[in-house]
């Protein structure tokens, strides 16, 4: 014979509706969530809008697992990433937002289980004489006045016990929470990934922007070094009678306006270093030493790029998948406002001790308890429910059309990135070929000069246009390191998290 069956008919009826009430509990009102799946192209070649000259081959094979900012080849570069991952205040702020979204999942979590209290107390009290509790006394009649001042008597009384309750989750209104406070979690953990992201392409950027500075300073030195050594030719020339002070004066001018553009690329140089140093929490100058510029030496050569497939490529990416975090919080939170239109019940027990007499306090005489459910049934709000599930279909709605928007934009960004990257490519092999062209033009119109055969105009139009190209050529080379950076960035490469972060997001 089961249990149920030995229950007396009271127990058994309470038992069947309790199970009938778990029962109707296995049901979440509100939509499920469905993951969508992020549009991608078939391959690279599509989803493009340059011209077929930009499109160079992508490589599908899997990204490695080292940082892509060591393709670079430069040590400084690898300690500044690991010195702002481990002290960024960006970082910091991103990673406590998410403890936040931990914290606040673990205080909602705890609502899918009963709560219980403690209390307990010792009051000093005294009853009016005319209080409520006298007036029995004045309907029944007699001592009036003897009673009275009995019952007025102060006294102790003492109070301990506890209470638990626990709400049934009929229509999935605690489970529809912990789903939304779970999917707030995900997006603040995307969101870290994305400010790591961020942050060492920034680090990256700003680095390369200070080499490239450093080497053009180096650059304009050395050219007006070099025009300097000719200006005093020129003076001896001019001293011997064999070339007039025009020529002297154009030389001059020439360095003069060299020599002017120094400044500002010293006030690049100090700008970029001081950029490093505020995504690495430092005060400016503090970097001074490990952003001093280095000994010449040649760019290392940036490997092909191998991205892997495209649908790879938007699964990736921080914000897309952070993005896919709010639309599941929104789907989530429309549940929870559902649930709010039905009734709620409550199961509550209390078991406690009441004495006035401090040795009868512990007797079984002083024992008190109350067990039963409690029900609320929402009857009239003026319409507030519905205009709360109402308000939460929109906010569903609008994340929807946000998560399109962000895997538009990341294809957005993917495409002008390659582009980019192939473009500044070309550019920079075009650069060292017209180095390569107006050195050797430098070259003879000096030598025509020097027999006779030309002017010196044709010598400082040579000139100018040798400095140029190779001014342009640096800035060219630099910003094929930073379209690098922005390509990695755009398709998602988040680095490896420290070991600490990743134990620390695990759940």
């Amino acid at each position: 014979m089961s249990d149920l069956h030995r229950l007396s008919p009271p127990a058994a009826r309470w038992s069947l509706a309790l199970c009938a009430l778990a029962l109707a509990g296995c049901a979440a009102v509100g939509p499920d969530f469905v993951q969508p799946t992020p549009a991608a192209p078939p391959d690279w070649a599509s989803w493009r809008s340059a011209d077929a000259a930009l499109r160079a081959p992508v490589g599908t094979e899997a990204l490695p697992d080292t940082p892509w900012w060591q393709a670079f080849g430069d040590p400084v570069l690898e300690r500044l990433e690991q010195r702002a991952l481990a002290a960024s205040p960006d970082l910091q702020t991103a990673a406590l937002h998410f403890a936040q979204a931990r914290a606040q999942y673990g205080t909602v979590a705890a609502q899918r289980g009963p709560q219980v209290d403690a209390s307990g107390g010792i009051n000093r009290q005294r009853q009016s004489e005319h209080g409520a509790s006298i007036r029995m006394i004045d309907a029944i009649g007699g001592d009036r006045a003897g009673l009275a001042q009995v019952l007025a008597q102060p006294f102790t009384l003492y109070q301990a016990g506890f209470d638990a309750s626990w709400e049934l989750d009929l229509w999935g209104r605690v489970r529809r929470t912990i789903e939304a406070a779970d999917a707030d979690v995900a997006q603040q953990a995307a969101l870290l990934e994305l400010a790591r992201l961020s942050l060492t392409s920034d680090v990256a950027r700003h680095y390369l922007d200070l080499r490239t500075t450093q080497r053009q300073i180096r650059l304009a030195r050395a050219d007006m070094a070099a025009l300097a050594s000719r200006l005093d030719l020129l003076q001896a020339r001019v001293q011997a009678g064999t070339t007039d002070h025009l020529d002297l004066a154009r030389q001059r001018a020439e360095l003069a306006a060299l020599t002017a553009q120094l400044p500002g690329l010293q006030a690049q140089e100090a700008a970029s270093a001081n950029q490093v140093a505020l995504l690495l929490g430092e005060a400016p100058g503090a970097l001074r030493s490990e952003l001093a510029p280095q000994a010449e030496g040649g760019q290392a050569a940036l490997p092909d790029l191998a991205l892997g497939l495209p649908s790879e490529v938007a699964l990736r990416r921080p914000d897309i998948r952070a993005a896919e975090a709010r639309l599941h919080r929104a789907t989530a939170r429309i549940g929870v406002a559902r649930a709010d239109l039905y009734p709620s019940i409550r199961l509550g027990a209390r078991l406690g001790l009441e004495s006035y007499l401090g040795s009868e306090w512990a007797d079984g005489g002083s024992r008190s308890w109350s067990i039963g459910p409690s029900l609320s049934l929402p009857l009239f709000d003026g319409g507030r429910r519905k205009g709360q599930v109402q308000l939460r279909e929109l906010e569903q709605q609008e994340a929807a059309v946000a998560y399109q928007q962000t895997v538009r934009r990341a294809w957005q960004e993917i495409d002008d990135a390659l582009s980019a990257y192939t473009a500044e490519q070309q550019q920079a092999g075009e650069q060292a070929a017209r180095v390569q062209a107006t050195g050797d033009a430098l070259a003879l119109a000096q030598a025509r000069y020097d027999g006779g055969a030309a002017d010196f105009i044709a010598v400082l139009d040579s000139q100018r246009s040798h400095l140029q190209a190779r001014r342009e050529l640096l800035a060219s080379q630099g910003r094929l390191g930073t379209r690098f950076v922005a390509i990695h960035k755009a398709v998602g490469n988040v680095p490896p998290a420290p070991a600490a972060v990743v134990a620390d997001t695990a759940r």
